[in-house]
């Protein structure tokens, strides 16, 4: 004989109190995958972690490399130029009369170090950076195939699915990279009941997405301003 399997556990909902004045119900659900995924918190189906899509980055690729080809060319030309005994570009030599002469801890100088250190900090970030933050990864059920969804396109998914609650008048869904909020007004019916029912709704479309990360969600109920 089978022993019982124990009831899963239910979102934890934690009731804030409402401003004054305004009649409104509210609630962070935390919850871990249901009993149709065996994936981890942050991992796939085998438990190994998705990692993020990287970013192609083409124009901040694309400006580094004219401008290194630019300057390169510029100073190859210089140095041919000088070794045809031919005099060397007239900026060239006021640059490096200039440096010659400028003290270092001349406000020019200072910013210009400024501006290249920047410069090159945020290309070490872009390098480092995965990047693509609005795709959230998908599980990987298949090795060889890669999915993500778009955060705009989850949002549209789940707004779609909190309308169809009763009660609600309308609703914004913003998806973040760690959290799904949601944020209804209701028309009829108690706010406790519509909060509910979003969280069970919301809940149950977050897994359906099929993300590699579950996400938490945030749900915040309210009457429309009174005109």
């Amino acid at each position: 004989m089978s022993e019982a399997q124990p009831p899963a556990e239910r979102p934890t909902l934690e009731k804030t109190a409402p401003p004054q004045g305004l009649e409104q119900a509210e609630s962070s659900a935390a919850y871990g995958p249901g009993a149709g995924g065996a994936e981890g918190q942050d991992g796939a189906a085998d438990g190994g972690r998705v990692p993020r899509f990287w970013s192609v980055r083409r124009v901040p690729a694309a400006l580094v490399a004219l401008l290194l080809l630019a300057g390169t060319a510029v100073l190859l030309y210089d140095v041919a130029s000088v070794r045809a005994d031919r005099p060397g570009m007239a900026w060239r030599r006021t640059l490096a009369d200039e440096l010659a002469t400028t003290r270092l801890d001349d406000a020019a100088v200072l910013a210009g170090a400024a501006v290249a250190a920047l410069l090159g900090l945020w290309l070490i970030v872009l390098a480092l950076t995965p990047g693509l933050r609005g795709v959230l990864p998908m599980r990987r059920d298949v090795p060889q195939v890669r999915a993500g969804l778009e955060r705009s396109a989850a949002a549209l998914v789940l707004r779609d699915r909190a309308m169809e609650v009763s009660g609600v008048r309308s609703v914004r869904v913003a998806v973040t990279r760690r959290k799904v909020r949601a944020r209804a007004l209701a028309h009829f019916r108690e706010l406790d009941e519509v909060r509910a029912d979003l969280d069970s709704v919301l809940e149950e479309g977050i897994r359906q997405l099929g993300l590699a990360r579950q996400l938490g969600l945030s749900v915040q109920v309210r009457r429309p301003a009174k005109r």
